[in-house]
């Protein structure tokens, strides 16, 4: 429809796949994913030794299982990457069934491997995270939905989507995982913004989001424990957090050196949840500024590809997924240095876990495929030609 009111360039007739695909892709941002999972495989080599010796295995165990995780993500990556915008929708629609209904069944058949949340399966080798893969799935399907509401006589996709954002938020919350539940709705909310929503039901919704969170809090022990140990003006040095800021303490500028940090033998979720950390102290604020850039880049450059977009559909969805990815990051990093209350959420290809991974690598697969460079010409070139 975009292409039949607009006109398109043409296309290279007979191009194969892989040239197409290299030609159209994002390079930068391509380049800038796959040093992040380099250095989230050398920030393991130091940070899950000493959780293997724990635990009495082989010292290298956990960095051998996340190179088997990221070679499956950088092969989603790739693979959903070179997909048409219509395949990628029709794959997150039907991903979305099974991500939704094992979300949905996590109260009666989920574990919480006693950490006081009930978040994963267990599958006896490993375990999966449904919510990991749920939140792409999600956001391809709410911009569809949104996007359709636009067409006339189209569906109600701004009230559905928004139940259904509710509604995954209620599963979340019962978990407790309120870190993912803010991130849906964050998800849900550019969306909707970039939609063109009206600045007072955002005002609403900001508002019921804030008593929400007071109910948690006052319902919640969980919730409640995490928000009194942030707004505390003292840390306990022998929680995760005062282990955490210690350690960048420690490492200054140029970090303490290679293999010598200690914050790696304390913390127990080194090798996840505060792993920048441990690259705060072993290899200094230098090490974490690169990350951060890394992590900026892939976000802005996606946007700013999107701004270009005229299809809907493609620039709700694009800008969905670059969000919820450079906030995801934005958090984990925020958690660890206390501008933000602990909320148990990975750092997107740098820590540990194989469905934090593998759904990173389908998040970034899906945000490339929706920002490579399409044969529909230049929005200031439609607006000149109006003008004639």
């Amino acid at each position: 429809m975009t292409e039949m009111v607009h006109g398109s360039m043409p296309a290279r007739v007979g191009e194969p796949v892989l040239p197409r695909w290299w030609r159209t892709i994002d390079k930068w941002s391509l380049t800038c994913i796959l040093m992040l999972f380099g250095i989230g495989l050398l920030l393991g080599l130091a940070a899950s030794v000493p959780l293997a010796t724990r635990n009495g295995l082989e010292p290298f165990h956990y960095v051998q299982r996340q190179v088997a995780f990221g070679g499956l993500a950088i092969l989603a990556m790739l693979g959903t990457s070179m997909m048409s915008p219509h395949l990628v929708r029709r794959l997150a629609v039907l991903g979305f069934v099974p991500a939704f209904a094992a979300l949905a069944l996590l109260p009666l058949f989920g574990t919480d491997y006693g950490k006081g949340a009930v978040r994963w399966f267990s599958l006896g080798f490993g375990s999966v995270q449904p919510s990991e893969f749920l939140k792409p799935f999600f956001v391809i399907l709410c911009a569809w939905l949104i996007s359709a509401a636009a067409h006339p006589n189209g569906p109600p996709g701004k009230a559905v989507s928004f139940v259904l954002a509710v509604v995954i938020m209620g599963f979340l919350a019962m978990q407790p995982d309120f870190g993912q539940a803010a991130l849906v709705l964050f998800g849900w909310g550019v969306m909707y913004f970039v939609a063109g929503a009206p600045i007072v039901l955002i005002a609403t919704i900001l508002a019921l989001t804030g008593a929400g969170a007071m109910f948690a809090y006052s319902a919640s022990d969980h919730f409640a424990r995490r928000i009194d140990g942030f707004l505390t003006p003292d840390i306990d040095p022998r929680t995760q957090l005062g282990y955490a800021a210690n350690a960048i303490q420690e490492g200054g500028f140029f970090g303490v050196g290679i293999g010598e940090g200690q914050v790696k033998w304390s913390l127990p979720d080194a090798h996840t949840d505060f792993i920048i950390a441990v690259a705060a102290e072993e290899y200094g604020l230098i090490l974490v500024l690169v990350i951060i850039a890394l992590y900026a880049t892939v976000t802005a450059r996606s946007l700013f590809r999107l701004m270009k977009e005229r299809d809907p559909f493609i620039r709700l969805a694009g800008a969905g997924l670059a969000c919820i990815f450079g906030v995801q990051a934005m958090i984990n990093m925020g958690v660890a240095v206390r501008l933000l209350p602990a909320k148990g959420m990975t750092l997107p290809f740098i820590s540990y876990g194989g469905s934090s991974v593998i759904a990173a690598g389908i998040t970034v697969g899906m945000m490339l495929a929706f920002t490579r460079s399409r044969p529909q010409g230049q929005i200031g070139d439609i607006l000149f030609k109006r003008g004639r």
